[in-house]
């Protein structure tokens, strides 16, 4: 009997980890007959897993069943869901919170020792620092947007901005974006014609869902490039361009996300979209990325920002202690 169960929970895994195996190939793994598999998958059947035969192959596969089966994990497959779900659980979803917490406890509770070691160490070495944790979304609000997104029908939601009050948007929803903390909404807005980012803790679904469109090519051609740059400069009061002496790609290295939206112009220089709450912001901003630069274009006052903060780092040097070194 023990050598049978451990036949199926290897077959399991071997059902698991592919689309389709064929009879023939799994009776050689497991070093049994064909007759052996078939009764094996038939057991397996039993147990409550959809063992699905296709045709033409002889072969089997593992659909997806009306229960949630236990999974068959490898070392390094168990430490990676346990570390994510411990990440998850102190995430911007609400509601997924909890969730987390009941999937970990239930998989710790059957983690080998030597696992366990593992995960805590990583967990006891590691701190979580930046950024104050965003806003919640409940998970109910994302799955719906995330299912317009994936069925693409138009959205109707109420959604408080901060600035324009409580209105009611329809858009044809193109993609979620986690950014940062916090999720957003890239989609075409009908009423005005033009794409729009919404942060998904301010809006509320309106079901049902409208009609299905064609999806449009998102500007810049990626939903997550589009969020950037208007994360990073549009939506700011002061905004420049400056001429990168590099290649976008060494500038990729000194940009964080949201800081700014590097444009590639050849591979000696790039553009970099930038935007603050004041020109001497632009100007901490522009020289923290440590390039050579040309200013290109930006608002009244920047080039006496940029002026008042070379005197105050010249007047640094000439008067401070590192000039009698």
């Amino acid at each position: 009997m023990a050598e049978t169960s451990t036949r199926l929970l290897a077959l399991l895994s071997l059902l698991q980890a592919h689309r389709v195996r064929s009879g023939a190939e799994l009776a050689e793994r497991l070093g049994v007959t064909a007759r052996t598999i078939r009764r094996d998958v038939d057991r397996l059947r039993g147990l409550g897993y959809p063992v699905h035969a296709t045709r033409g192959t002889a072969g089997y596969r593992l659909g997806a069943g009306a229960a949630m089966p236990p999974l068959l994990l490898d070392d390094e497959e168990a430490v990676a869901v346990v570390v994510g779900l411990r990440t998850a659980a102190d995430g911007s979803v609400s509601g997924g919170e909890e969730a987390s917490l009941r999937a970990l406890a239930k998989l710790e509770q059957v983690l080998p020792p030597r696992l366990r070691s593992r995960v805590d160490t990583l967990h006891g070495a590691t701190l979580r620092a930046g950024a104050e944790p965003g806003p919640t979304v409940s998970h109910e609000t994302l799955m719906a947007v995330a299912e317009a997104c994936r069925r693409r029908e138009l959205l109707r939601f109420g959604y408080t901005s901060p600035r324009g009050g409580p209105t009611v948007r329809t858009v044809e929803p193109h993609n979620l974006v986690s950014f940062g903390r916090r999720w957003y909404l890239v989609a075409f807005d009908t009423d005005r014609q033009d794409w729009r980012s919404f942060r998904v803790d301010r809006l509320t679904p309106r079901t049902p869902t409208g009609p299905r469109f064609v999806p449009r090519e998102p500007p810049h051609g990626d939903a997550a490039a589009y969020l950037a740059r208007q994360l990073s400069s549009e939506t700011w009061p002061f905004r420049a361009v400056v001429r990168l002496h590099a290649s976008s790609e060494t500038a990729a290295d000194r940009v964080w996300p949201g800081m700014g939206v590097l444009e590639a112009v050849d591979e000696h220089s790039c553009l970099f979209h930038v935007g603050s709450e004041s020109p001497s912001d632009l100007v901490w901003m522009i020289t923290s990325v440590g390039l050579d630069f040309t200013l290109v274009s930006g608002p009244d006052g920047l080039a006496d920002a940029f002026r008042d903060q070379a005197a105050r780092c010249t007047a640094a040097v000439e008067d401070g202690p590192s000039r009698a070194r």
